[in-house]
């Protein structure tokens, strides 16, 4: 599955991750809440729901890593299909081996050999050994092999200072596989790993969901190109370049489509081409709370609006819609902000489009360096800077875009709880 970044610098080796559902569960239609502002996970909710679901394509096993299957992959045979030696040795009838002893070896006459090409061979007998290479088929007959490093050959004989169980070093025809075993079931986002199973069961080519296409629109009246040098008051457009390559780690496919000046009319000419173009859309900057909200208002007008906030200290602006089936969601303008709502709801968003029935967050324990207070009305997410097992909360004014090069991953503090005191050994969610 493509997986959430993980700063390079920092040491990985403890970092683990918990596997929770994305979109199982959803539905074509969704209640508009209560409030205007709602909590994280009904954000995500709310996103998985109303969220369009890509088409399907089938593709080569080569291209198919980070892919989620539109199908379920079932073994057609059994693997290995055929009873086989795991070890180099002797294939044996191990009631022959039953009182063997250092004392009172076993000694078994060699009777031949089995090379990884011959598909038969004469059934074994009783007293008899059979030289066998570790993949080679086991004797018809013969319960288990014993290794070359646990017997030795005397003038033509194996011979055995101890008794072998039944079983041993072989691996039975379907011991892999059995012939309609789902291996992967519709929804799984596909490892490397996972490229040789499907390729040991000759399935080179399968069914994947379409990668989401998602526009992208940002919004204000001060931005300029990133390739400009602002005049006073203006900053450089970079939110169109988190969002992209955050697209892209998700294995989603970025369309940018420049940016307008906070305009209602020129957001709504570009929200119509982006619906008939992209399964969603994000537009960056147009969530705000004074006269240049513009994002819900134009979603309001075309479509319908399902929140526009997300209550989590600190506060994101957040406006969620949908106009017919393409979901539209306006992120706040600072760009550690967007970084924010991105990782913690538009993941799913992405997710649930491609059909993944789970998501991977990856986390880490760690001693907080510093005291972490609780809000008691809502969940607070705070940003962390982990050297070695040391979690150093980053407070900064909004806006700062240093918070994202500094950021390792953030600590989530439940609303009501007592919060954190230093030297707490707390969970971080890497970014």
């Amino acid at each position: 599955m493509p997986i959430p970044w993980i700063m390079q610098s920092m040491d990985t080796s403890r970092v683990d991750y918990r596997v929770i559902p994305t979109s199982e569960g959803i539905t074509s239609d969704y209640p508009l809440p209560e409030h205007s502002t709602v909590p994280i996970e009904e954000a995500i909710r709310i996103v998985q729901n109303i969220a369009h679901k890509t088409g399907t394509e089938t593709i080569s096993v080569d291209d198919a890593e980070g892919r989620t299957l539109s199908e379920t992959i079932y073994a057609l045979a059994d693997m290995p299909g055929f009873d086989r030696s795991s070890v180099n040795g002797f294939a044996l009838i191990t009631a022959d081996t039953s009182d063997a002893s250092a004392m009172n070896p076993c000694k078994l006459t060699l009777a031949g050999s089995v090379e990884k090409e011959v598909t038969h061979i004469d059934q074994i007998n009783r007293g008899q050994a059979i030289s066998i290479l570790t993949g080679g088929i086991l004797p018809e007959g013969a319960d288990a092999v014993v290794g070359t490093e646990d017997c030795t050959i005397r003038e033509g004989q194996i011979v055995i200072s101890r008794k072998i169980w039944k079983n041993s070093n072989i691996i039975r025809k379907d011991e892999d596989f059995k012939t309609g075993e789902p291996l992967y079931p519709n929804g799984w986002v596909l490892r490397p790993q996972d490229i040789a199973v499907l390729a040991s069961v000759g399935r080179i080519r399968v069914k994947v969901r379409r990668k989401p296409v998602i526009g992208i629109i940002s919004t204000g009246r001060e931005l300029v190109p990133a390739e400009s040098i602002p005049k006073s008051g203006e900053v450089r457009e970079v939110n169109s370049y988190l969002i992209t390559a955050f697209c892209k780690r998700q294995d989603a496919i970025p369309v940018r489509y420049g940016i307008i000046r906070d305009d209602a009319e020129e957001l709504t000419t570009l929200i119509n081409q982006a619906s008939q173009e992209c399964d969603a859309i994000i537009v960056s900057g147009g969530s705000s709370r004074d006269e240049y909200d513009v994002t819900a208002q134009v979603i309001h007008t075309l479509g319908e609006v399902y929140t526009e906030g997300i209550s989590f200290a600190p506060d994101k602006r957040t406006t969620i819609g949908r106009i017919g089936s393409i979901l539209v969601i306006g992120l706040p303008g600072h760009p550690s902000a967007t970084f924010m709502v991105l990782s913690l709801v538009v993941i799913h968003l992405i997710q649930a489009m491609k059909g993944s029935s789970r998501q991977k967050v990856y986390v880490r324990k760690a001693v907080l360096a510093d005291h972490l207070h609780a809000s008691s009305d809502s969940d607070r997410y705070i940003r962390v800077t982990i050297t070695d097992d040391v979690a150093t909360p980053l407070f900064g004014k909004a806006g700062l875009i240093n918070m994202l090069s500094q950021s390792d991953g953030i600590v989530r503090i439940p609303a009501g709880s007592r919060g954190y005191r230093a030297g707490d050994r707390v969970e971080v969610m890497i970014w």
